[in-house]
């Protein structure tokens, strides 16, 4: 099996966490669902660090952000699948 680029807990979160260094855009990912080991492929829609989100699906402004089966914040801006996220559109709700 190849390395995976990005890993997903849960099938129904909206984010998978960069497991990789240097993942630039346009990259096919290979995507590993942690809670079944189930994989599917992404692009990357930008260069992303390690450690960093990206988004599953098209994401509307104000939608909830799902990781580990859990809500983890909101969205403050649109964002294409494959794209970055992290506090440029992502916001936690406890403030």
């Amino acid at each position: 099996m190849t390395t995976p680029h990005l890993l997903v807990h849960d099938h129904t979160d909206n984010v998978g966490v960069v497991v990789v260094e240097g993942l630039t855009s346009g990259t096919k990912m290979l995507c590993v669902v942690t809670h079944d080991n189930s994989s599917f492929s992404l692009t990357a829609g930008a260069d992303v660090p390690i450690g960093h989100k990206i988004a599953l699906s098209d994401i509307k402004s104000g939608d909830t952000a799902i990781k580990y089966g859990e809500d983890i914040g909101k969205f403050i801006a649109d964002v294409a699948k494959g794209a970055h996220v992290h506090t440029h559109n992502l916001k936690t709700k406890r403030w």
